[in-house]
């Protein structure tokens, strides 16, 4: 058997399946920063150079590479004692593809992410392939799984291979806690030098973002004056606007809200600038602006099409500045929470997904991701639920633009968004009948809390979703727990129409630091009358979801226990489970309470004298607060 084989075996696969924007070296990498990680990363045990069979990159960024090793015969694959958890010896190094491949990783990966791919064998249909991935920085390697999380075990083109690694949980929260970051740093930078209000922020973040993809604009816009910048921008983004919004009445109430841009004074004006880990400078704030949005979070926007990047940077916003937020009763649903929804009413590419308060789309874009995985790449799949599945209504003239600029970066061909109130008539109508997408059969929804005025109670909102589904359509939304309770008019509206199908209590401190609202999460049927339904309502007890308060981030799941508890309330719920202290089942009416807390059986084998002693102290320190409040009145 002739190793050479085999490498021609993987370099004619990068070359087929490759471009001129992947670079595959052979042995020695052009990279500087590789070739000196690999400079002394020797199998025989010297200080001399390691000599991997290819190490491939994208032209002009080496911060990703995927290192390959062959070997000749499949019995060379894996040596037996890295197999039984021993390490390598040099001679293991030597011989085997996967002891050699991990020796080669652990060098690399000090400078760049890298991914590893071990072949054996000189036959394409009887290849033994192993594929590791290792983050920068890392200790050791681990295996690479596909989206169905699978390990690796065919050769991918170096495309896939880049997104499989992004989206390793691992990786992603290190991209999340980059972005945060830089949220940060930009709305102290829009605070010191643009002097943005706390509306026009989220604003110009959105509108950057569209016209870096607008190619003409993005080509040549560092070329122009600092005066000319704003004007050019607000060209870029009615020119991505008119190729993504064909009807033109939507497209201007979009657009109207980004008429600021072309008056405000600091934008467009040269100016001393000394921003966070950077030389002084005399620009722009916009030119600053653009130039780290298109370094810091463009590739960001491409390769997380699940995340919901304006809102994230809104979000931020609100932390840093308290905002407007509040005060007109938004409260931005958690990631992790909309991803959940949209797995709970099991949305799939042949529903079409409503949300009556979109907000900036964030359970939009979590439906989307959710129907994605079930398309299997069929590309025509994805422009349909782009174009026809993803239903929004907002009120507000910003978070509507934010909603449609949000969609119309993942792709949205037509922006099926609504500017108005989900109350009206004509809009109710509308996504009952329209002709440019589906009546929706699932619906999600977190709609403003504490209005004021006739019939604006959140179940009332909740009820306008649930009105436009298709019979026996599912709708879920996270509302204050005093839904749960008060005896309010909204629960009579609400159950004369549609069956409560299931209701879970959420964590207290969800929203943390934006509310401190208490909340959970009721499931309905549409247009079945609660009182006829013969199915009980279950009830979970989902109090405890992993994450933790942070100082300064929120609140965060740094022990990576959400993905074990995400599941384990995905099988109580499908399975409608009765678990004392956890979920049960009760038939209720519109006069009991819609909370697991009210049904729930004590589970007496989790308390101990440690536990009881902990629930007296606490109740002894309210009794002794009520009374010192009761003195100093």
């Amino acid at each position: 058997m002739n190793e050479r084989t085999t490498e021609n075996i993987v370099r004619d696969h990068f070359r087929v399946t490759g471009s001129s924007q992947v670079l595959v070296d052979e042995q020695d990498p052009r990279s500087p920063r590789l070739r000196r990680a690999l400079s002394q990363a020797s199998k025989t045990g010297g200080t001399g150079r390691g000599k991997p069979e290819f190490v491939i990159t994208a032209a002009g960024s080496d911060a990703f590479a995927v290192i390959v090793e062959c070997k000749a015969s499949t019995t060379q694959h894996e040596s037996p004692r890295r197999m039984a958890g021993a390490a390598s010896t040099t001679s293991d190094l030597t011989n085997f593809a996967v002891d050699g491949l991990l020796h080669y990783l652990s060098h690399a990966s000090k400078v760049a992410d890298v991914v590893g791919v071990a072949v054996s064998g000189t036959r394409t249909d009887d290849l033994r392939i192993s594929t590791f991935r290792q983050v920068r920085g890392a200790t050791e390697a681990e295996i690479l799984r596909d989206r169905a999380t699978k390990p690796v075990e065919r050769l991918l083109p170096f495309g896939e291979y880049l997104r499989l690694f992004d989206h390793d949980p691992t990786v992603v929260t290190r991209s999340m806690d980059r972005l945060i970051g830089f949220s940060r740093d930009v709305h102290n930078f829009m605070r010191d030098y643009a002097k943005l209000t706390e509306a026009e922020k989220p604003l110009i973040v959105s509108a950057i973002l569209l016209a870096l993809q607008y190619r003409p604009f993005r080509s040549g816009w560092a070329e122009s004056e600092d005066a000319d910048l704003p004007r050019e921008l607000m060209h870029a983004l009615e020119a991505k606007a008119r190729s993504s919004i064909k009807e033109e009445a939507r497209r201007e109430l979009m657009l109207s809200a980004y008429d600021f841009i072309k008056t405000h004074p600091e934008l467009g004006t040269t100016t001393r600038i000394r921003t966070k880990g950077k030389t002084e400078q005399y620009a722009s704030p916009l030119r600053v602006l653009l130039q780290d949005f298109e370094d810091e979070v463009l590739g960001f926007v491409d390769t997380y099409e699940a995340i919901d990047v304006v809102g994230q940077f809104y979000a931020e916003f609100l932390r840093y500045t308290g905002g407007d937020g509040k005060g007109l009763g938004i409260v931005l649903t958690p990631r992790h929470l909309t991803e959940l929804f949209a797995q709970l009413i099991e949305v799939t590419p042949n529903d079409t997904v409503v949300d009556v308060c979109a907000g900036t789309g964030g359970f939009l874009i979590s439906a989307m991701a959710e129907m994605d995985k079930h398309t299997e790449d069929d590309e025509k799949l994805r422009k349909e639920i782009r174009s026809r599945r993803l239903i929004g209504v907002e009120q507000q003239r910003s978070m509507y633009a934010l909603c449609a600029s949000n969609m119309i970066l993942r792709g949205d061909g037509r922006s099926n968004l609504y500017r108005g109130s989900c109350f009206s008539d004509e809009i109710q109508e509308s996504l009952k009948t329209s002709r440019r997408h589906a009546r929706p059969n699932k619906g999600l929804l977190n709609p403003p809390y504490s209005q004021k005025g006739d019939r604006q109670h959140e179940l009332d909102f909740v009820k306008a979703m649930m009105d436009v589904l298709t019979p026996g359509g599912l709708g879920i939304a996270v509302v204050p727990m005093s839904c749960a309770i008060a005896p309010v008019p909204a629960r009579v509206r609400l159950l004369q129409s549609h069956a409560l199908v299931a209701a879970m209590s959420l964590p207290n401190d969800l929203f943390a630091p934006g509310a401190d609202t208490n909340t959970c999460a009721l499931v309905f049927r549409a247009h079945q009358p609660h009182a006829v339904s013969r199915e009980p309502t279950w009830f979970g007890y989902w109090k405890d979801d992993g994450f933790v308060k942070t100082k300064h981030r929120g609140r965060l799941d740094v022990n990576g226990k959400w993905p074990s508890i995400r599941d384990n309330w995905l099988e109580e719920y499908f399975n409608k489970s009765e678990i004392p202290g956890r979920c049960i089942k009760r038939r209720v009416t519109v006069d009991d309470e819609w909370c697991a807390e009210a049904y729930l059986e004590t589970d007496y084998s989790i308390i101990n004298e440690s536990s009881f002693d902990a629930v007296v102290r606490q109740y002894a320190t309210f009794v002794y607060s009520q009374a010192l409040e009761k003195e100093v009145g």
